[in-house]
């Protein structure tokens, strides 16, 4: 498990560290965050996969593999961006942490050096991007913005945690810049509820392809929604 004690100094400045993705539960299997640039290994993952999913296109697969690692492979870097300690993005100091059916629930990243944040990230995300998409036969654009729908998420989920939305989420846009053009621009949209209520959500870029398994449903933001339905959805989640 990579470690050195830089991110336990992430999880105690942050409640809930452990619901964010930051700890890792017991009877978690880290695995080096290299391997998910292993486009053998990943294979091999989206195949045990098939069977509890209950799909064989390796696309649908592909796709929700990378949407779950890829939130949980981000969340380390930005945690520490939040929280003002610089943990690496790179994949050789990372650790994913995998529960029974290869699910990716946690990621621990040891202390980072340099200023080239959106260097590390650039370089990690396209390694991964090229694996998953050589495993799941599938184009690497739409799996760039299935990691810029992450981002957004992660910012804004740690932006609820500090209690400071405005401020986290106005991170997202400029990193993304950073990263480069392959990552397209994170946005938000504000909803107000009838009775009142408003939350920040993220205007996905992405579709986790989760309606193509059996027996699930569309996400309430899916960018395939029409805009009203997908307003009327945000504003009844705004009003909880």
């Amino acid at each position: 498990m990579t470690t050195d004690g830089a991110q336990a100094s992430v999880v105690a400045r942050l409640p809930g560290a452990a619901a964010l993705g930051l700890l890792a539960p017991p009877g978690a299997v880290a695995v080096p965050g290299s391997r998910l640039a292993d486009p053998a290994w990943t294979a091999e993952v989206l195949t045990a996969r098939a069977r509890r999913q209950r799909t064989r296109d390796r696309r649908v697969l592909a796709t929700l593999w990378w949407y779950s690692a890829s939130s949980v492979l981000l969340t380390p870097v930005l945690a520490g961006l939040v929280t003002g300690v610089r943990l690496s993005a790179r994949l050789a100091d990372t650790s994913v942490h995998l529960l029974a059916g290869h699910t990716p629930i946690a990621a621990t990243a040891t202390a980072g050096s340099g200023d080239d944040l959106a260097g590390e990230l650039r370089e990690s995300l396209a390694a991964v991007v090229t694996a998953v998409a050589e495993a799941g036969g599938m184009r690497e654009r739409p799996l760039w913005a299935i990691a810029t729908d992450s981002l957004a998420n992660r910012l804004l989920a740690l932006g609820q945690v500090v209690g400071d939305v405005g401020a986290v989420t106005a991170l997202a846009r400029p990193l993304a810049a950073a990263v480069g053009p392959q990552l397209p621009t994170p946005r938000y949209v504000d909803v107000t509820a009838p009775s009142g209520g408003t939350a920040r959500f993220t205007r996905r870029a992405s579709c986790c392809l989760l309606d193509r398994v059996p027996h699930e449903v569309r996400c309430t933001s899916c960018p395939h929604r029409t805009p009203f339905e997908r307003q009327v959805l945000l504003e009844d989640v705004a009003a909880r």
